[in-house]
């Protein structure tokens, strides 16, 4: 007999704005019939790519596996600015989903380096984000745990900046160390506000029940992040890739509450998933038969429109009323690359 009576799904979670623009550009260029691929998986979820595959986006490593003519989606990650010459010179059709965050990253970076900065970036070698970054600051030095940081040198003019998805508490750690390394210190915190958003939801929610499943990739530093600060907090957590993961019901014995939170690859939808399963494994009698509602219920509360999933296609056959859903704006698909919209 399971002791959960009740679920809570984190607030502003699911995709990252960035990651669910780069999703709907592709679905939406699939939809009007072109031959469209992801450069890279768009996100590093499984069931997202095979659903994208199912409607017609496949991922490709390289741009040489896409011909002439074909459209190739740049994901929120962002690539080397040699890439995106390559596609324009190939004539491929760009649809350019580079998170509108990364963007402003990547030009300040530039400026950096035109004001003539040794670079550090604190960010995962060779994670797709920074290895973008790189091709725009190739003599950086990257770092990422803090045994790394001994390799800092010294010099005069040093600039300081930062993968989006890193932890704030480490860039600021980092930024400390660097002060007695440098004359003249330039700091730009470019940590996503949606990723500390979603900190600050993660722990609210810890806060309020008396255990946590913290649903992600194994190898996502924010995932990993949102399991640590769970931690820290107190509140007994499980850090699960998906629903499948969960199968055993003393996981949760004699947890009255269940919390629920998700990495920013990580489909809205499947915590709603995961919070029924954590019912119909644990639940109290009471629930039985019920925990479908419940863990609907779960998602209302937690998620607004914005901070859905969306999947363009689907979203104009059911909603056709909806102005938003009706008129989608003007495809960001051009010969080479394109310019992003600003940040919203």
């Amino acid at each position: 007999m399971g002791t959960v009576e009740d679920v809570r799904i984190a607030r502003r979670t699911g995709f990252c704005y960035g990651v669910r623009e780069a999703i709907d550009m592709a679905k939406e260029s699939a939809a009007a019939g072109r031959l469209t691929h992801t450069l890279g998986q768009v996100v590093h979820n499984e069931g997202v790519v095979a659903d994208l595959l199912a409607q017609g986006v496949r991922t490709v490593d390289s741009l040489e596996d896409v011909r002439e003519g074909t459209a190739v989606v740049i994901r929120a990650h962002g690539v080397r600015p040699d890439v995106m010459e390559s596609a324009a010179e190939r004539g491929l059709e760009v649809i350019d989903g580079t998170c509108s965050w990364v963007v402003a990253e990547q030009r300040q970076l530039q400026r950096l380096v035109d004001e003539g900065y040794t670079i550090v970036i604190l960010g995962t070698p060779r994670h797709p984000e920074v290895v973008g970054l790189l091709g725009f600051a190739p003599d950086a030095i990257v770092v990422d745990e803090e045994e790394d940081w001994d390799r800092i040198p010294r010099k005069k003019r040093m600039a300081l900046i930062t993968q989006s998805t890193q932890p704030p508490w480490k860039f600021e750690r980092l930024a400390a160390h660097m002060v007695g390394r440098a004359h003249e210190l330039k700091i730009v915190n470019t940590v996503c506000p949606v990723t500390i958003r979603r900190q600050e939801d993660t722990v609210d929610v810890a806060r309020s029940v008396d255990a946590m499943v913290v649903v992600g990739g194994r190898h996502s530093a924010n995932t990993k992040e949102l399991t640590r600060l769970c931690e820290i907090v107190g509140t007994p957590v499980v850090q699960i890739e998906g629903v499948a993961d969960i199968t055993d019901p003393a996981l949760f014995a004699g947890r009255r509450i269940v919390g629920i939170t998700g990495g920013t690859s990580t489909p809205i939808e499947d915590l709603e998933t995961v919070a029924r399963r954590v019912l119909e494994v644990a639940g109290v009698p009471a629930v039985a038969g019920r925990e479908a509602e419940i863990a609907h219920g779960a998602l209302e509360s937690a998620a607004t429109p914005a901070g859905r999933t969306t999947s363009l296609p689907r979203v104009r056959a059911v909603a056709a009323a909806s102005p938003r859903a009706s008129e989608p704006p003007a495809p960001v698909t051009a010969r080479g690359p394109v310019t992003r919209p600003a940040a919203h």
